[in-house]
């Protein structure tokens, strides 16, 4: 479980996703699909049929914006990104890529004459240049091993990237004529992590560059060689230059091992190229450091920053350091929401960042002068990320009922314009569920946020099978992000109310409502689920004979637990990567710092309350109490959640003799990346649902 959202911009494609789309079974370039739906709902064909967009570049003289599309083939069983721009106006809608290898990590050059973008053509993953109409498509670098992202210097005369450096194997001698040897020899902790075993770790480096070609006879190496960006989620977002191109200062987490495993502590660092001198800013901050951002102005640079070591879902902070001075402003002290997607403004007064509150994110600004923080937008929606295109921002934004496209913001007003529209032709096929919310009593006097999505041409005479949706996290937000596999509106548009309820532990809603979960997964929590589907059942268009429950991660978990304590609420279960076993999972996992905050410790501390009640909880001890069908599914290279929590508690309904299925992906990880994998898990929860509930 991780609190994914705080260490990317948000619709970032992920490593994982990048390896997906580069997967090619065949030279045929995927482009938009071609759908004609029978009626206007929502299908699973019809969702993995959505172009995603993402990765918004203004050009440099605000004119232009440059973006992605991801389009996915369900017969390849893979997906396609191509580069698109449009002028900030809305003219000129072209697509500059059309190729069978994804683009990726796409910028303008400094002096708008060229677009970089990274690219597989060549076999490995290198930087690329073409003209801004896509034309003269050009390699930039050849460097061993492929690249995971760059920056030009402002200058131009350099260009930063990053790179996997393979880990030196203790044991070689071991291995010595062993060749079709398979075992791995370990003797520390975080020898895997998320969905892959940890055989190298990525690092920045720089060269030279000279308008066409970056010369890298040696790779110069960026300050000490530790992990920079973090993985697994990190980026480039992680690396910046400073104006005048002599610094470069960069997210790093120097630790490895056990001590890698137990904390979470990153620092930003600054590199001076003419010294050799590196410089650690956040020394003594020691929670997570990340994103460092230079001012336009070169006087500043800021960065988002968790006070406490070990706790990934404390608040996230915007930091500011006067570059002259040394003087650190914690800019947000006196504001209880989350900070990140920063963004200064072109003449350095102002600080732009998204927040989530009450189940929304927003764009924000902080004026370095006024020392205020400004709200700029409203509305039922989230913004993700933003570029500033002179009196205006360029912002991605989604909803549970429309994928992410691009619109044009008035930054004095806030008032927006939509200015992509990738997915009209299938929208307009659509008809989408109302989105309601409410705001709900809780058992201990509390105001809770609930989000009621209704099926499409909604009866409210008819009475309809309803969901209680449990999220994941346990923290982070419940907001109106457009999920490709948990969404909301392909559930409605098969007939179900969804139920999802910001229990305590979302964020959006103040850092002590979110805190209340730590250490109390089965209290308050739990409560706030059976709250919320208690009073949605007393509506007379919800058949409370028909409720079920479904959730992954630490909605898993949730599942897990109401199974065996629903007191006969729910007639069906759905967990997909949860936790069952919470004492196998503390040594299962590879980020155990959560399990240390979340749990309060080791299950072997006896003396230690808050960890003993945890574990006293773990849902796989309320077995005994299972009586309800469940369907269970999980990834075998999910490392943060491990398949055998999926397989024992399918094995233990199975001998409790209750209904039961396992739907078990051998190459998905936490999530669920490939096509066919994802429709057969759309297919495979209906099914489920549809047999116990309809």
């Amino acid at each position: 479980m991780k609190k994914i959202s705080l260490f990317i911009v948000a619709v970032l494609i992920t490593v994982s996703t990048f390896a997906q789309l580069q997967n090619e079974v065949n030279p045929e370039i995927i482009g938009k699909p071609d759908i004609t739906l029978e009626n206007d709902l929502m299908t699973p064909e019809a969702l993995w049929s959505f172009g995603r967009v993402s990765g918004q570049e203004v050009s440099p003289d605000s004119k232009t914006v440059l973006y992605g599309i991801s389009y996915y083939s369900i017969e390849q069983n893979k997906g396609n990104r191509e580069l698109y721009a449009v002028d900030v106006n809305g003219e000129n809608h072209k697509q500059l890529t059309h190729s069978a290898k994804s683009e990726f990590n796409a910028t303008w050059r400094p002096d708008g004459k060229k677009i970089g973008f990274l690219t597989s053509e060549s076999g490995s993953v290198q930087l690329w240049e073409m003209n801004p109409d896509g034309t003269g498509r050009t390699q930039v670098s050849d460097i061993e091993g492929g690249i995971t992202g760059f920056k030009y210097s402002p200058d131009q005369t350099k260009i930063l990237y990053s790179k996997e450096v393979p880990i030196e194997n203790k044991f070689v001698d071991l291995y010595e004529g062993l060749p079709k040897a398979s075992g791995r020899l370990m003797n520390d902790l975080m020898y895997r992590h998320w969905d892959h075993w940890v055989d190298s770790y990525s690092h920045v480096f720089y060269a030279d560059y000279d308008g066409t070609k970056i010369w890298n006879d040696k790779d110069i190496l960026v300050g000490e060689p530790y992990q920079a960006p973090l993985k697994p989620f990190g980026g480039i977002e992680q690396v910046d230059w400073s104006s005048d191109s002599k610094s470069i200062a960069y997210t790093c987490k120097k630790l490895t091992g056990k001590a890698a495993t137990l904390s979470t502590n990153s620092d930003i660092y600054v590199f001076n190229l003419e010294s050799g001198n590196t410089e650690n800013i956040t020394e003594g901050m020691m929670g997570f450091d990340v994103a460092p951002l230079y001012s336009p102005d070169g006087k500043y640079v800021a960065w988002e920053s968790m006070e406490r070591e070990g706790y990934e879902s404390d608040q996230n902070r915007l930091y500011i350091m006067n570059l002259e001075t040394g003087e650190k402003t914690y800019a947000t002290k006196d504001f209880d929401q989350n900070a990140g997607s920063l963004l200064w403004s072109t003449d350095s007064k102002n600080i732009y960042f998204t927040s989530d509150w009450h189940g929304t994110f927003q764009i924000y600004s902080y004026n370095l002068k006024k020392g205020k923080i400004e709200k700029l937008t409203e509305g039922m929606h989230d913004y993700r990320s933003v570029a500033q295109a002179g009196k205006k921002f360029i912002a991605t934004r989604n909803s549970m009922s429309m994928p992410t496209e691009l619109y044009v913001v008035n930054i004095a007003d806030g008032q927006a314009e939509q200015l992509t529209f990738t997915n009209k032709d299938l929208l307009d096929q659509i008809t989408m569920g109302k989105v309601e919310e409410r705001w709900m009593m809780t058992n201990d006097g509390k105001e809770m946020l609930t989000m009621i999505i209704y099926p499409p041409h909604f009866d409210p005479e008819k009475e309809y099978p309803t969901l209680l949706y449990a999220k994941g996290g346990p923290q982070g937000p419940l907001s109106q992000n457009f999920h490709y596999r948990w969404n909301y509106q392909l559930m409605a548009a098969n007939g179900y109310i969804i139920v999802a309820p910001n229990r305590r532990g979302v964020s959006g809603f103040g850092q002590a409502w979110q805190e209340q979960i730590s250490g109390d997964y089965h209290g308050k929590s739990m409560a706030d689920y059976l709250t919320a589907i208690d009073i949605m059942a007393k509506e007379p268009f919800v058949n409370k004979d028909r409720l079920g429950a479904i959730g992954a991660s630490a909605g898993g978990y949730a599942v897990f637990y109401l199974a065996g304590n629903h007191e006969g609420r729910f007639k069906a279960f759905i967990a997909h990567d949860g936790i069952f076993n919470e004492e196998a999972q503390y040594l299962e996992t590879e980020e155990i710092w959560f399990e240390n905050w979340d749990k309060g410790g080791p299950f072997w501390d006896k003396y230690n309350k808050v960890a003993r009640e945890a574990y006293e909880h773990s849902p796989h001890k309320f077995v005994q109490n299972w009586d309800t069908p469940i369907l269970v599914i999980h990834g075998q290279l999910d490392y943060r959640v491990v398949f055998t929590q999926g397989m024992t508690a399918f094995n233990a309904a199975i001998l409790k003799d209750v209904p039961a299925e396992f739907l078990y992906f051998p190459d998905e990880n936490h999530w669920v990346l490939q096509p066919q994998n994802g429709i057969l898990w759309q297919r495979t929860f209906f099914a489920w649902l549809d047999k116990w509930l309809k």
